[in-house]
């Protein structure tokens, strides 16, 4: 690891409303903050939003300029990519900002039922060699954890530069009858109020000059709906 990774680091562990637990806190347990972050680490009731794969926590800290009365935290296991944005939580004094180093596979075991209202996946790996398969952020399983800790109806979205993961998502989504609220293959092309959407993450900005087109799709969990992945005639 280079030098400059080790002092993100080691500087990650100093900043304010940043969470790094180990494996054996939360592999089959509780964290202690479970149902507990508005609280405990916000001081206050405010909704709280997830980025999921937040990388520099673009979208976590763009938000939090947004909705001053609304927590945000960013989710990644990228210590180093992590670091940049809190270090402009710090910096730009966004007490309504946390980031927590982990692993999306456990998520569950430091949310609670009802405690997140909305969920962002902005950019994730497509996993375009397990298509339709479990490792996707916006799968039939990730799904399944996320309607556990979403309030009953909380929304999800998805802005991806890779049109077969937003097209396969639109299929899941429509093929488990969830509530859609709005998608688009070329968010950029249409004229929407909602600002959310502009938010840009540094990739994002590198796929728009060299003409790679948005996708984007936000749709609705019910919290008694398990979701099912696609499956079709021939499979």
């Amino acid at each position: 690891m280079g030098k400059k990774k080790l002092a993100r680091f080691r500087e990650l562990g100093s900043l304010e409303k940043v969470f790094q637990p180990p494996l054996e806190e939360i592999f089959q347990k509780n964290y202690h903050l479970k149902g507990r972050w508005k609280k405990e680490v916000f001081g206050n009731d405010y909704p709280l939003v997830l980025e999921l794969g937040c990388g520099k926590g673009e979208y976590t800290t763009g938000l939090a300029r947004k909705y001053p009365t609304m927590n945000f935290m960013g989710l990644d296991i990228k210590g180093a990519r992590m670091w940049t944005g809190a270090r402009t939580a710090r910096d730009e004094g966004l007490g309504n900002v946390a980031f927590l180093r982990t692993r999306i596979d456990f998520i569950n075991s430091f949310f609670a039922r009802d405690e997140i209202e909305e969920i962002w996946i902005t950019f994730p790996d497509p996993q375009e060699k397990r298509r339709r398969m479990k490792k996707r952020l916006p799968g039939a399983l990730f799904l399944n954890k996320y309607r556990e800790i979403l309030k009953d109806g909380g929304k999800v979205h998805l802005k991806t530069d890779n049109r077969e993961l937003y097209l396969d998502t639109l299929e899941m989504v429509r093929y488990n009858d969830l509530p859609l609220v709005r998608h688009s293959d070329d968010v950029y092309s249409e004229d929407w109020e909602d600002e959310t959407v502009s938010i840009q993450t540094y990739y994002e900005k590198i796929f728009l000059t060299e003409g790679i087109k948005i996708n984007y799709i936000c749709f609705r969990l019910p919290a008694g709906k398990k979701i099912k992945e696609v499956t079709h005639e021939s499979e």
